[in-house]
């Protein structure tokens, strides 16, 4: 019988948990950009137009002002849903809203101001293309709902990587004994032909790594990354990424954490597996051996302070009983030599 208890998950969500007290991000690997040309109804530039991005989910926002060709950038935004505003004297306010700003995206909006009064607005509905022309990489995009609501098999994220083309699931053929320097405690990912140690992960823009000496995967006792409530999107570079990433050949996946909004949210969860419906193989005898399997925790974000501080924290817990059938061959023992 074998019974996990990862103390070192503990670790990894209180680190979760601190680095979701604010919602600003610490580093532009785990963040969005915003720019666009403001213009007039003849397509003209409008310099010095004050452009407002305001995050719905927390109500920060950010205020820049157009250049003289009417160009506009905001940079390293919090990952999220905004509304933009664009105003001038003498203009009507334009709004456009269904913004959605997803991990490493270099997005673009355009707004085009009307002549007419102060207190006229102008609001479109419509969010940004995904497609770009910029470095920045998204076609490796593992978004928030289908991290939350596609089927996992023990509630590993990083199993979702394989939706992306080009990458496989090395688990099976790593060697050495868990934890050792050929080997690792999580799971193994071949990307576009890369060794599984040439690829790294970053939580929130740090190194997350694993026990093990070369393949630095991170993973647990249970070779699963727990946390599926906490883990709001990720990103799989693969080939081709600018230069703010480095240190390994292969894939770049940036994992960005869960924050608190402006309104409370929870949740409470048990996941059970058990042997109740497995069918017993060739060895074993009688029924299938036992097996329980308990995923368990809670979930909660919200305001500290409205629009200024917030607060995400997640516990998981992990409980698996496994016996298994084992097989084992005996070798007839050659008889005793007597010389008489």
């Amino acid at each position: 019988m074998l019974s996990y208890r990862p103390l070192r998950h503990t670790f990894v969500l209180l680190a979760v948990c601190l680095a979701c007290l604010t919602s600003i991000s610490a580093s532009g690997q785990v963040s969005a950009s915003l720019s666009g040309r403001i213009s007039d109804q003849t397509g003209a530039a409008v310099p010095e137009a004050t452009v407002t991005a305001i995050n719905m989910e927390t109500g920060v926002s950010r205020t820049v002002v157009s250049n003289p060709s009417g160009w506009y950038q905001l940079l390293e935004l919090p990952i999220g849903r905004y509304e933009v505003h664009a105003s001038r004297v003498g203009f009507a306010e334009e709004m456009r809203k269904g913004i959605i700003l997803v991990v490493g995206q270099d997005a673009n909006a355009d707004l085009t101001l009307q002549v007419g009064h102060v207190k006229e607005q102008i609001t479109v509905t419509e969010n940004v293309p995904v497609v770009n022309a910029s470095t920045q990489d998204i076609s490796g995009l593992v978004g928030e709902q289908q991290v939350r609501d596609l089927p996992l098999n023990g509630r590993s994220f990083d199993l979702l990587l394989t939706l992306n083309p080009g990458i496989v699931n090395f688990t099976s053929q790593k060697t050495g004994g868990t934890g050792v320097s050929n080997s690792s405690t999580g799971n193994n990912f071949a990307v576009s032909g890369n060794r599984p140690q040439q690829n790294i992960f970053l939580l929130n823009g740090i190194e997350f790594t694993g026990a093990a000496e070369n393949n630095m995967q991170p993973g647990g006792p249970s070779q699963q990354l727990l946390g599926v409530e906490a883990v709001r999107e990720f990103n799989v570079l693969r080939d081709s990424y600018g230069t703010e990433y480095g240190k390994r050949p292969g894939a770049q996946v940036i994992i960005v954490t869960q924050s608190g909004t402006n309104q409370w949210h929870g949740s409470v969860y048990e996941y059970l597996r058990n042997n109740a419906l497995d069918a017993p193989n060739y060895f074993d005898q009688g029924s299938a051996p036992p097996f329980q399997r308990n995923q368990f925790g809670a979930a909660m974000g919200g305001p500290l302070r409205k629009d200024k501080a917030f607060l995400f924290a997640n516990y998981e817990g992990f409980r698996q009983n496994l016996h298994q059938t084992s097989v084992a061959f005996a070798r007839q023992p050659y008889p005793a030599y007597n010389p008489c």
